[in-house]
């Protein structure tokens, strides 16, 4: 009974909360039903990646049953014993809703499933207010479709670093987007982004430092502060960083080992979707990273549906060179530099340990979403600086018909 009255209350102030951001952010009423789509769609995949894990087991259920603890705990297991970077974070999370309270497996996921939307909601409002215009392919636009995609839906439908990873993500990018007055926010989801996944908390601020540094339309006291405060920040927790991944530094050679020996581990034959890796060159470990599985790698459902997807993040990739600009990067919104600033070293760094295409496709759904919405934003923003160049065209050429005009008629009148 209990399971059921926090679904119910907790699908009420999702619902309701997204009329109320429609209205905040005067988003077109087609746009606000698409949210109560994604919401209920969104839902449906925190019942199958119920089944999923139910069927074929994970750390996922761990975490909540408290059963097959992925940490040794001794002593009282009282909450505060749990708080701690990693996994521990994790049953720190779930140990007053699952420990205390008693919910259901499911009604975790529901609950862990709940902040998924909200990231993605958080990525859904800031493509509505700061990318200029939409793209079509085959009649269908890109924008909402996108956010549709399965992958994103499924691995942050559930109880785990997934869906918090995610959502904390895209509050961050959210809050320093309008960094004025939300900047206490981007301090709460930066330590549940840290305190969940220390790497990419290290990650995402070292790239806001650059971001912020690299933005040409921020006041100048705000940018060199905040980007000041990042770097700080990222140098003092470097230390914590390298404690939680048990590395001695960050040069290249113990990155490189470290990579490789999480490769070695995931080149098995017990794992079925794993390539062999080691002998790949670096753009082949990086297609294999960004767009594999692709159909013939697929061994499962879940895999041929990813297919799909991977095809499409292929197909708008080939149109990074062709519409990449410098006026585009300086357009771009300060969350998608943020974002791409700290793609780039997480996927070279991802590119090399994980040989596992599973795996690969649960970690690289932290950021992926934000490299279609690269690809999108610079075909959009040349679409959109072309038609304001044709309406400077035509009202230079109307203009000048008018004095044409204008001169025909006083000769005539001579």
């Amino acid at each position: 009974m209990l399971d059921l009255i926090v679904i119910l209350l907790l699908g009420v102030v999702m619902v309701n909360s997204n009329t109320t951001v429609s209205k905040k952010f005067g988003l077109p009423y087609r746009y606000e039903i698409h949210l109560h789509y994604l919401l209920a769609y969104h839902l449906f995949f925190s019942g199958v990646f119920t089944w999923y894990i139910l069927n074929n087991g994970g750390d996922s259920l761990g975490y909540w049953k408290f059963g097959m603890e992925q940490v040794v705990i001794k002593g009282d297991k009282s909450w505060s014993v749990y708080f701690g970077e990693g996994t521990t974070f994790i049953l720190w999370l779930c140990y007053i809703p699952s420990y205390l309270m008693g919910l259901s497996y499911i009604t975790g996921n529901i609950l862990f499933g709940f902040l998924g939307f909200i990231g993605i909601r958080y990525i859904f409002l800031m493509v509505y207010k700061y990318f200029p215009t939409n793209h079509e392919i085959l009649g269908i636009p890109l924008f909402p479709t996108v956010f549709y995609i399965a992958n994103m839906h499924f691995w942050t439908s559930g109880v785990g670093k997934d869906s918090i990873s995610f959502w904390a993500i895209a509050w961050f990018l959210y809050a320093i987007q309008q960094y004025k007055e939300k900047w206490w926010q981007a301090s709460i989801a930066f330590f549940f982004i840290y305190m969940n996944r220390p790497h990419m908390g290290q990650a995402l601020i070292g790239g806001a430092a650059i971001a912020l540094l690299m933005g040409t339309d921020i006041n100048r006291v705000y940018k060199f502060g905040l980007a000041a405060l990042a770097l700080i920040g990222s140098v003092y927790m470097s230390s914590y960083t390298l404690q939680a991944l048990n590395l001695n530094d960050f040069e290249l050679s113990t990155i490189e080992a470290f990579s490789s020996n999480k490769s070695g581990h995931l080149n098995t034959i017990n794992v079925g979707s794993g390539v062999d890796i080691s002998s790949y060159s670096w753009p082949m470990k990086l297609f294999t990273y960004l767009f594999r599985p692709l159909f013939f790698d697929a061994h499962n459902f879940v895999s041929f549906i990813s297919s799909f997807e991977n095809l499409l993040y292929l197909w708008l990739s080939l149109f990074i060179y062709k519409n990449w600009s410098v006026e585009a990067l300086r357009d771009m919104p300060l969350f998608l530099k943020v974002v791409m600033v700290t793609f780039i070293p997480v996927t070279f760094a991802f590119m090399g340990a994980l040989s596992n295409l599973g795996i690969a496709m649960r970690m690289k759904n932290m950021l992926m979403i934000y490299f279609l919405l690269f690809c999108l934003y610079l075909i959009v923003h040349k679409k959109y600086t072309l038609y304001l160049r044709s309406l400077d065209r035509k009202k230079f050429f109307q203009r000048r018909q008018a004095i044409i005009d204008a001169k025909q008629k006083e000769g005539d009148q001579l």
